[in-house]
């Protein structure tokens, strides 16, 4: 009876002394995480090694791997993903899980099988964080003077939740931040971007700063604000000699057509690239009115510029209508200094020479001025 005792007590005070050592474990999806489970401070006999687990995938309790004297045995699983890490002799039943997804977040169970005490035991939690994915995107506003939404920052499936921010300096602008959480717990959040659709405000650039666990740094997306508006007046300006530039502003990208008033295109004489027109020699087939049309998917201005070619000496140029009679009287007053000094007038050789004007801009066409030199 004494023996049986003294037996009880040993064994009692071997099983208090016991540890069976695993750990809290966190990682990222996608990583690998190590399980691990050492046996410690005891002197009985090791029958086996055992592992269970209950995960978000399988949420009853099922056995996968096994670790005997002859070996380790995974059973239940997808084997490739799963690496023993364990020594039977050294008490270790350690393994290790590649590609971890959301699926595999849940409770592991390591249980160590002794003679004569049974089995004894350890839980380890895996929790996974899932980094968000980040997009940002234009709500595409137009021109107005009331305040409307001009972009969205979404941060989705992001466990725990993500934060999102905007950073636009001193423009003149608002946030909102809303989320929502997904069936496999994760959560979308949402952060909208409002201000006054003005052109002042196109093509100015902010950013979208996104902070979460599961990312090693805070991530800034930058984005352009987009505000959509038709063609701003219209401009015809000379680029160079023989170059006439077709200028204006708007959002989607302004497309230029060239066109004439009569429908009858001097081909050999000019050619056009996009907001470019360009006269490759003087003939009288340019006298008229050419027109530049700056359209895009909101609207369309037009500019026209009328050309004309003469008789006489004189040099290519822009006029404006009023300074014609100027210069008429100027000619007026040579002509008679030349009579006067000479007594009669000098000749030159006939030349031809383009008298161009440009008229302003507008939505629908009109009649040009003309001008004469």
């Amino acid at each position: 009876m004494i023996f049986p005792l003294i037996f009880m007590l040993i064994l009692h005070k071997d099983v208090q002394a016991l540890q069976v050592i695993g750990g809290n474990i966190t990682v990222v999806q996608g990583s690998t995480a190590f399980f691990p489970c050492i046996l410690k401070d005891t002197t009985e006999k090791l029958n086996q090694i055992s592992w269970q687990k209950k995960t978000k995938k399988n949420p009853e309790k099922i056995n996968f791997f096994t670790i005997l004297p002859e070996g380790p045995e995974f059973f239940n699983v997808h084997g490739e993903r799963f690496t023993s890490a364990a020594n039977f002799n050294e008490k270790n039943g350690s393994f290790r899980l590649s590609n971890v997804t959301l699926m595999d977040q849940g409770t592991y169970t390591c249980i160590f099988t002794l003679f004569p005490s049974g089995n004894h035991q350890t839980e380890i939690p895996l929790n996974v964080l899932v980094p968000p994915v980040i997009s940002v995107k234009s709500d595409i506003p137009t021109l107005g003077d009331k305040e409307v939404s001009l972009a969205t920052c979404t941060a989705s499936g992001s466990l725990p939740p993500a934060q999102v921010n905007w950073v636009f300096g001193n423009l003149n602008l608002k946030i909102t931040t809303n989320s929502s959480v997904n069936d496999d717990g994760t959560t979308t959040t949402i952060s909208t971007l409002w201000g006054v659709p003005t052109i002042e405000l196109d093509h100015r650039s902010v950013q979208c700063v996104v902070t979460s666990e599961a990312l090693s740094t805070q991530k800034s997306q930058p984005f352009t604000i987009q505000i959509h508006f038709p063609p701003t007046e219209v401009n015809v300006q000379e680029k160079s000699s023989g170059v006439f530039e077709c200028i204006s502003n708007g959002n989607p990208e302004v497309q230029y057509t060239w066109n004439r008033s009569d429908h009858l295109w001097p081909h050999p004489a000019v050619k056009t690239d996009g907001s470019l027109l360009h006269i490759l020699r003087m003939t009288s087939e340019l006298n008229g009115v050419f027109t530049c049309e700056a359209s895009n998917s909101y609207g369309k201005k037009q500019a026209q510029l009328y050309m004309q070619v003469t008789s006489g000496a004189c040099h290519a140029c822009w006029t404006l209508f009023s300074l014609s009679f100027i210069l008429l009287g100027l000619l007026l007053g040579g002509a008679a200094f030349l009579y006067y000094k000479f007594g009669s007038f000098l000749r030159t050789e006939d030349s031809r020479c383009a008298v161009r004007e440009r008229v302003s801009s507008s939505e629908a066409e009109g009649t040009p001025a003309e001008a004469e030199l």
